[in-house]
């Protein structure tokens, strides 16, 4: 009997790796870990190797996408836009000026685009661009370099006048008058946009054109009636403005008067010739 235990005991005796498989085969499998990746200081990674010569030492291709470095000390729109003209075209700014003076004359500054510049011009909106950034500097830029100058040679006339008051009164009835031939774009842009109300160029006359030649010419004919020059009823101020009216108002109404006068005959010289026969003697028979 002991013998028959003994054996029934052995056989049901399971081996301890089976029980152990049996256990785990009812429960869930957990996921394995990763394995934990090398530490950059532990294992790092190789730098990559360009093409190699014959020789066997390795030749670093340099990428042809890079751009350049930036200089030390550039502005933000010099790195934006840099300075300069389009190789072959240097002509192209002076042009754009032009250009923009007569579409302003002929539409006005607020009417007037920088296609319609473009066009006008002969160029790219993409060049005015390049040039001026946007319509804002380009009409500063009409202002510093087309209006200034031709202000700056009517005042270099005036002062070469001296202190007679005959000699200054046709240095500016001529002066005026050679301006328009030169430039036939300034009474229309000037009765545009500065007369009229809202004019983009009513301020750059008052505060930057008006103090170089208007006040000057008041100031001259106030000394001619301290004096005794200058009649003492005439304002040396109103002089000025009569001045004006008798240069540029014709200048920029000539195409009405002419017409409605049937005075196409008479052009520039004869219009400054009766405005000075008309300041020396004014219109009673002598």
């Amino acid at each position: 009997m002991a013998t028959r235990f003994r054996r029934s005991s052995q056989a049901r005796r399971v081996p301890a790796d089976v029980v152990s498989a049996k256990a785990s085969a009812g429960k869930p499998h957990a996921p394995r870990r990763a394995a934990a990746a090398p530490a950059a200081s532990d294992n790092p990674s190789p730098k990559p190797r360009g093409p190699r010569r014959g020789n066997g030492k390795s030749t670093n291709v340099k990428p042809t996408n890079v751009k350049p470095a930036i200089p030390v000390g550039q502005s933000v729109a010099a790195r934006r836009r840099a300075p300069g003209r389009p190789v072959g075209n240097a002509n192209q700014r002076e042009r754009a000026l032009d250009a923009a003076l007569a579409c302003f004359a002929k539409a006005g500054v607020a009417a007037t685009s920088l296609r319609a510049i473009a066009v006008e011009a002969g160029v790219t909106p993409a060049v005015l661009h390049y040039y001026f950034g946007d319509k804002p500097q380009l009409l500063e830029a009409v202002v510093d370099e087309r209006l200034l100058p031709a202000s700056a040679a009517l005042r270099v006339q005036v002062a070469s006048a001296g202190e007679n008051l005959a000699a200054l009164v046709a240095a500016v009835v001529n002066g005026v008058g050679q301006l328009v031939v030169a430039h036939p774009w300034l009474p229309a842009l000037w009765v545009r946009e500065v007369l009229c109300e809202g004019g983009a160029l009513r301020e750059a006359m008052i505060g930057r054109i008006g103090p170089l030649l208007a006040q000057g010419l008041a100031q001259r004919f106030a000394a001619a009636r301290r004096s005794g020059d200058l009649h003492a009823d005439l304002d040396p101020r109103l002089l000025v403005v009569s001045l004006v009216g008798l240069t540029l108002f014709p200048a920029a109404g000539a195409p009405v008067w002419r017409r409605m006068l049937g005075a196409g005959d008479i052009d520039a010289q004869a219009l400054r010739k009766h405005t000075l026969a008309l300041l020396a003697h004014g219109i009673g028979q002598r």
